[in-house]
């Protein structure tokens, strides 16, 4: 779903539509559970801690001024009644068992494996404080939140919050390799926890850190470590348990008296018959209760997608700068003749290909008619925030500039996309003096390519997406909208209507001329150009949902 689409379902939960109460409780129960299941490690509180959340979003809904910030003031809730638990226990009830390891639930319902489920585990040897804010910067890598969210949640400035995560990240590469090393033969780990009770805790973790600070068969690793950041994208939020229970007819409030407040019956126990809460996968029952099931032959479940949230892509296992796309396939010849002339309009998509050789220079650029083409966003659109769009009519050529953040945010890089189509809309030619995975000489700021670096973290591309350059043009003969759908990684784009002589002199830059790299014409000056990986003429609720090959 789209922001949009929430919007308009929290004002009409707020001005009273139970319909709306129900799915807004449904669509982000899942979020609130992985949160704090998180942040408690599955402990026996994580039920009360869930519940308490959503009985005081419920309860105050209506004290919410801005719809758009939904989600920040929920994971705020959350947030506050975390540390609430944390202050309200008492000596005896800290040596408690976990209900369910959260860690372990994470590995085996979205089985997890390799550096992944090593992470998972790796939760466990982290501090409280560290924990929670695991489970906010866990979010935020996969796409579920932003920067801006976890800082208001933890109740700190971005600033500040940076340099939070970048701590609690060096604490996790360090319980990382404690996982790594319990794994592993060396004799004299064997005998350093010989009398430990197998429960992570601050003590052993010190003792063990410092055993691999100094123990030279322990200090190395079989494999090439993967960032955690790159680890987590794609593995976002644990479905909800079966069995689990959530009964908002509780806290103290009567079924009359919480209908009289606008609650929704359906979700107070008035139903006679159960429901299915669709987006929580739970059934809803008499009582209010959400109890999660699943059928007998069910496949293994897997991760449950908050709203919003698109599919996200694995990263590779590596340590070397991660591809961003499929293995590449040679480089497609741009005269006219690379392709058949019999290609109907819209049968030839963008595909994966291999950067040319910084001195190759491009081939010339076939002329197309240009009256020119207007945007809703003048001469120059900015757009920086998901959702963020922008219309363009006319005919001519059209200028998308690439300005990608994973110094703010790293993680999966969900691309933006054309929509309503009328007309025909053609890839160009690519230009900007570079493509974004290429090296940048110097590595500013942590930045080792465009894409990012090894001490920021890296922009991944969905798998078989083609690798932007720093300047994308594209033809348009007719109307089309422009979406920017970011979610995990950070990233803008800026759009510029602009003319055929520019698109030349662009790409005509090259080492030379003090750039990387030439730029590449795509355009056979035929039908057979190819059009945007995501495009379409619908106008689907939610851009981001366009298919990656979609047809034209």
């Amino acid at each position: 779903m789209d922001s949009q689409h929430w919007r308009a379902v929290i004002t009409a939960a707020q001005a009273g539509d139970r319909r709306a109460l129900d799915e807004l409780v449904e669509g982000w129960l899942p979020l609130v559970y992985n949160i704090v299941g998180r942040a408690l490690n599955g402990h026996a509180d994580v039920d009360d801690v869930v519940q308490e959340t959503m009985l005081r979003a419920v309860g105050n809904l209506g004290s919410l001024r801005d719809p758009d910030s939904f989600r920040s003031w929920l994971v705020a809730i959350a947030m506050r009644q975390i540390r609430d638990r944390a202050r309200r226990r008492t000596p005896d009830r800290l040596e408690e068992a976990a209900a369910s390891d959260f860690a372990e639930l994470t590995v085996l319902r979205l089985q997890l494996e390799g550096q992944r489920r090593e992470v998972a585990e790796a939760v466990r040897w982290l501090d409280d404080e560290d924990r929670h804010l695991l489970s906010l910067w866990w979010l935020e890598v996969a796409g579920e939140l932003t920067r801006r969210e976890l800082a208001a949640a933890v109740g700190i400035t971005r600033q500040h919050a940076a340099v939070r995560v970048q701590r609690m990240k060096e604490r996790l590469e360090t319980a990382r390799g404690i996982v790594r090393a319990l794994d592993g033969p060396c004799p004299d780990l064997r005998e350093l926890t010989g009398r430990w009770d197998g429960r992570p805790d601050s003590v052993w973790r010190k003792r063990l850190a410092r055993h691999l600070r100094g123990c030279g068969h322990c200090g190395g690793t079989r494999e090439a470590v993967v960032p955690a950041e790159r680890l987590l994208v794609g593995i976002a939020l644990v479905p909800l348990p079966v069995g689990f229970t959530l009964s908002l007819a509780l806290g103290g409030k009567t079924a009359a008296a919480a209908t009289s407040a606008g609650w929704s019956a359906k979700l107070l126990g008035a139903l006679t018959k159960p429901a299915v809460a669709m987006t929580a996968g739970a059934t809803i029952v008499a009582g209010g209760a959400y109890v999660v099931t699943q059928p007998p032959d069910a496949p293994p479940p897997r991760a449950a997608v908050a709203p919003t949230a698109t599919a996200r892509s694995a990263p590779p296992r590596t340590s070397a700068p991660p591809r961003t796309s499929a293995p590449p396939a040679p480089t497609p010849k741009s005269s006219p003749t690379a392709t058949k002339k019999a290609d109907a309009y819209g049968t030839v998509v963008d595909a994966v290909d291999r950067a040319p050789d910084p001195n190759a220079r491009p081939a010339a650029l076939p002329h197309r008619s240009e009256s020119g083409v207007t945007s809703t966003g003048g001469p120059k659109a900015v757009m920086q925030h998901r959702g963020d769009s922008v219309t363009l009519t006319g005919q001519g050529y059209v200028l998308v500039r690439w300005q990608i953040s994973p110094g703010s945010r790293p993680g999966a890089l969900v691309m933006p996309s054309w929509t309503g189509l009328k007309g025909r809309l053609f890839h160009v030619a690519s230009g900007g003096s570079r493509r974004m995975d290429d090296p940048l000489p110097g590595a500013p700021n942590g930045y080792a390519t465009g894409m990012g670096g090894p001490s920021i973290g890296y922009a991944v591309l969905p798998p078989g997406t083609q690798q932007m350059w720093q300047n994308e043009y594209f033809y348009l003969d007719g109307t089309v909208t422009l979406t920017q759908n970011e979610r995990g990684c950070d990233y803008g784009l800026i759009v510029f209507p602009t003319n055929r002589d520019a698109v030349v002199e662009d790409i005509d830059q090259g080492p030379p001329q003090g750039a990387l790299r030439y730029g590449l014409v795509r355009d056979t000056g035929t039908d057979s150009a190819p059009v945007p990986q995501y495009v379409t003429r619908a106008a689907p609720a939610d851009p981001a949902t366009v298919p990656q090959r979609s047809r034209v």
